[in-house]
């Protein structure tokens, strides 16, 4: 006859652990995907024009933006507006000097395909004054930069 011990406590089996790399991946991969980087700061302050008639543009990876308003910092860069280029704000007496080769910089990173569909995107205050962005413009032709949007938003009524 066989005795039964009931002193004793079953121990709980160990967790497998097996599918652990599979769950972080899974996770890293979503948060990948789903996360939206900004990749330039804004240096300047805009606040848009309005407009009645707004279309939205429909591949955002072709536009390189020209920011054209007022600096966050204005103990370094005055309270003028200024003209961003990227993350850098270009000095009073050379705002336009530098779109050039920006744009020629913009073209270098995108494939040979995607080069005639490029737009460049103007983000103006709405208190920016027009000399700066026909300069602006003028420069673009140089660089044969034909295509051009403004961003505004939608006039309310």
């Amino acid at each position: 006859m066989s005795k039964f011990r009931k002193d004793e406590k079953k121990s709980m089996p160990a967790i497998s652990t097996a599918s652990l790399p599979d769950i972080v991946f899974m996770l890293l991969f979503f948060f990948m995907v789903t996360t939206v980087m900004r990749p330039t700061e804004l240096k300047v302050k805009i606040k848009a024009p309005e407009a009645s008639e707004v279309t939205k543009l429909k591949k955002k990876s072709l536009v390189s933006y020209i920011y054209i308003g007022k600096p966050n910092d204005k103990a370094t860069y005055g309270s003028d507006h200024r003209i961003q280029l990227d993350d850098m704000i270009q000095d009073p007496w050379d705002d336009v000097s530098q779109i050039i080769s920006f744009i020629n910089t913009q073209r270098a990173a995108m494939q040979p395909a995607d080069v005639p569909k490029m737009r460049v995107q103007i983000k103006a205050d709405s208190e920016a004054m027009m000399k700066q962005v026909t300069d602006v413009k003028q420069e673009l032709r140089k660089a044969q930069a034909y295509k051009i949007n403004y961003s505004t938003i939608e006039k309310r009524d």
